[in-house]
């Protein structure tokens, strides 16, 4: 395993790289070899800014690119990396006054999914009391 891979592990869970590379074949192995050496090799490596940052850059980037399934993932990057439930809602909706509403919507649904899936947030929240 190269260093690249190592990273993508440790940031984004075993369960995520074993998917996506045992998914990979004869056409897309070359993808999954220029993430893991560009994306995860290099730039994820750099000690320039923390993981933690790094990670809440990532998703403000997936919310612009309107990419809710790579945004997913990185949720869950997010939360191995130390960002708190806070945190995360916070860069999604600074980033959401820049790349707009439907951007918005769009990550919120992609995280609350991931969130209650991971037991971090009730699966039946309400903003109001009960009488």
């Amino acid at each position: 395993m190269n260093s690249g891979e190592q990273t993508r592990r440790e940031v984004m869970g075993d369960a995520f790289v074993d998917k996506a590379m045992n998914q990979s074949n004869l056409f897309t192995e070359d993808m999954q070899s220029y993430i893991n050496e560009h994306c995860w090799g290099s730039v994820w490596q750099s000690n320039a800014i923390n993981r933690k940052t790094r990670s809440l850059l990532t998703l403000s980037c997936l919310v612009a690119l309107k990419a809710p399934e790579e945004l997913k993932g990185h949720i869950r990057g997010a939360i191995n990396n130390g960002c708190t439930l806070i945190e995360i809602k916070e860069a999604l909706l600074h980033t959401g006054v820049y790349c707009g509403a439907p951007a918005l919507q769009q990550a919120f649904r992609a995280a609350n999914e991931v969130l209650t899936e991971m037991d971090l947030i009730p699966k039946d929240m309400t903003n109001h009391d009960s009488p």
